[in-house]
């Protein structure tokens, strides 16, 4: 193995010790209770023949459709046919249990550690116990803002500021074809979790264009933590506050869903004839098709799918070869000219 202190156990130690650990769990106490998934069972644990690749993935927690797909794209690559053991862990949008996993993960001697991070920061203490321990840790699809870049490997996920700046060309384009680029446009925004790669660098990208264009006016940015039930109510609070919103920055497709429910109990349409222009991000296979129906305007793609990825990288390290820092995935911008030849093949 690459890393010394692992060699003093090796693979058969750590079996063992993941054997131990899951004793604990059955019998309903010891310190990982709080961090291993409901769905590992002893019968999951490889033997030591099996020379498994060991690797703990964090999940920030599963508020959205497009997580859910995050997570199944990781948990199809790191399989068993592959040559992985994959213990996952939900942490349910708190950064608390992320890092009770961590160090879960880091007790069991695992072989690699993937996380996708709550918030960008309060990550330095635990990814220094994981480097001290000689585990690569790999983000996958949110950033943390570390004082140390050492303290992981490697990054998987998207370009978020270019995906607002995505959203803002488009919105420019848009508004010149209809005529429209010298009229005052009031825009309102829901933001996802204060803190996360998604909220920060996609308010950042949108904002690069929209300082270029002093008739552009964002009335609101309010937090809508990415769900649907939220992005109802704070597009309540803005239809109830102001009366004259030309366009919705939505920046996931669960908080747009929300923020159609509210426009529709007021009678308030969106899209290619509506009265407000709809703009949303992830493109989740039941958005594309109200981008397809017209209802949304433009979806501008976060791609989930990073298990590929992830697993390329680990089989890389895994033969001592060197890695990218950063992997950025491929995204498209979905508009209803185009979306109709994704539908078919979309898988989330």
């Amino acid at each position: 193995m690459k890393f010394p202190n692992k060699n003093i156990i090796g693979r058969f130690g750590r079996m063992m010790l993941l054997l131990l650990c899951f004793s604990f769990l059955m019998a309903g106490c010891g310190p990982f209770q709080d961090v291993v998934p409901e769905d590992v069972h002893s019968e999951d644990i490889p033997d030591e023949e099996e020379n498994l690749v060991v690797v703990g993935f964090s999940q920030l927690g599963s508020e959205s459709v497009w997580r859910t797909a995050n997570s199944e794209s990781i948990q199809e690559a790191l399989t068993r046919e592959n040559g992985f053991f994959l213990e996952f862990s939900n942490a349910r949008q708190k950064q608390e249990n992320q890092i009770k996993a961590i160090r879960g993960f880091i007790s069991q001697r695992v072989d690699y550690i993937i996380f996708s991070p709550v918030t960008e920061s309060g990550w330095d203490t635990v990814l220094q116990e994981a480097k001290d321990a000689g585990i690569p840790v790999i983000l996958v699809d949110r950033k943390a803002s570390l004082e140390d870049d050492s303290l992981y490997t490697a990054w998987v996920g998207s370009d978020m500021i270019s995906e607002g700046e995505k959203a803002g060309i488009w919105l420019e384009e848009y508004l010149q074809k209809e005529g429209r680029e010298e009229e005052e446009i009031n825009i309102v925004v829901l933001q996802g979790t204060v803190g996360s790669s998604a909220q920060l660098e996609r308010t950042t990208g949108f904002q690069n264009i929209a300082r270029k264009h002093s008739n552009w006016h964002i009335l609101k940015q309010e937090p809508a933590d990415f769900t649907t039930a939220k992005g109802k109510e704070v597009m309540e609070m803005f239809l109830k506050n102001y009366t004259d919103i030309d366009v919705v920055i939505s920046q996931n497709d669960d908080m747009t869903f929300g923020a159609l429910q509210a426009m529709d109990e007021e009678g308030i349409t969106t899209g290619v004839d509506g009265d407000i222009i709809l703009i949303s991000f992830d493109a989740v296979r039941e958005a594309l098709e109200l981008v397809s129906q017209g209802i949304i305007n433009v979806d501008i793609e976060c791609n989930p799918e990073q298990g590929e990825y992830i697993m390329e990288i680990i089989r890389k390290l895994e033969s001592g070869e060197s890695v990218d820092k950063e992997n950025i995935v491929e995204e498209k911008v979905f508009t209803q000219e185009n979306v109709d030849e994704y539908l078919d093949t979309r898988t989330y």
